[in-house]
């Protein structure tokens, strides 16, 4: 059993991992998906047992228990409660001090996805057909948009975001190497030809300003990620910060945020959310129904100190 681990960075040391009681996971893209499929696979391959997988966005996961004595966590960003001897956390986000007791395998060039991979390469589990999904994956997850594959990249990783973690995991029966080719991607390819023009052009008039440095695009179609990275490189948008309103499967809305130069990560935690530099999400509370809803709540938390006069603004989600 492991105790009192450092940060380990991959490849560093073949110490081999405890037994996991549970694998947590993001359930939000299809980094988590793979990464707990990922890891699932190598603690069946390790201990003949296939532990509990459980998928958690990051501000649920904050309400969470951590009372198991082992457990395998991935794209969950790393935070002091999960540090607690054998522990391992999987990571690619950025942290502030490396845990004391749980291992922390962490790069920040690769997705968690990616990560796992490799430990299940090194464990003999690799394939040419997951080599494959876990590059479209790294891509569209790190935002490579100056891969050759990323417009096709984007399209699997907007598999989990329109049909969702567990209804994904339930059609292809968790055998993940089913989504190459898969014919949902044609329908994802024809969304984002068709949708994307027409959505850019709606949305660069409809952004609503939350603060000086923040703007909340609206979205009627398209890919909102694509939308709003277009709208980044636009001169005549003057926020460095978008972000856009999403609705997750059990109907509770977030926030999806987006930046060139690291700024949105300091907002999304200041809506205890969390992600990457440029790419970061965070809940909203249960009272937030609407855009409308939205846009004057993240006013009041963005703007503690000013009084908020929210504009008339239909709903979209009516």
């Amino acid at each position: 059993m492991l105790v009192n681990l450092p940060l380990l960075p991959y490849g560093a040391c073949m110490v081999p991992l405890p037994k996991p009681d549970v694998i947590l996971t993001h359930e939000s893209d299809l980094d988590g998906l793979l990464a707990g499929v990922l890891l699932r696979r190598l603690a069946e391959a390790e201990f003949g047992e296939r532990p509990r997988l459980e998928a958690w966005s990051y501000q649920a996961l904050r309400q969470r228990p951590m009372h198991e004595a082992c457990a395998w966590v991935a794209d969950l960003s790393w935070e002091s409660r999960m540090d607690r001897p054998h522990w391992v956390i999987i990571d690619h986000h950025p942290y502030d001090a490396p845990p004391r007791h749980a291992r922390l395998i962490h790069d920040a060039n690769k997705s968690a996805a990616l990560l796992c991979y490799e430990l299940c390469r090194a464990a003999g589990l690799g394939s040419p057909q997951l080599d494959r999904l876990v590059h479209l994956s790294n891509v569209a997850d790190l935002f490579l948009d100056d891969d050759p594959d990323f417009e096709l990249a984007s399209d699997y990783a907007n598999l989990v975001k329109i049909y969702g973690f567990w209804n994904l995991m339930t059609l292809v029966e968790e055998q993940v190497e089913r989504l190459l080719d898969h014919p949902l991607l044609e329908v994802m390819r024809v969304k984002r030809q068709v949708e994307n023009p027409i959505g850019l052009a709606w949305s660069r008039n409809n952004i609503i300003e939350i603060t000086p440095s923040v703007g909340l695009v609206e979205t009627v179609v398209g890919n909102p990620n694509l939308i709003v990275h277009a709208l980044l490189d636009d001169p005549d948008v003057r926020y460095p910060v978008l972000m856009t309103v999403v609705r997750r499967g059990n109907g509770a809305l977030a926030v999806s945020l987006r930046s060139r130069n690291g700024q949105a990560l300091a907002v999304a935690n200041r809506l205890q959310g969390g992600g990457h530099p440029n790419a970061a999400a965070a809940s909203l509370p249960r009272s937030v129904r609407s855009v409308a809803d939205a846009a004057q709540y993240l006013r009041q938390v963005l703007n503690p100190r000013q009084e908020v006069q929210l504009n008339p603004l239909h709903d979209l989600f009516a």
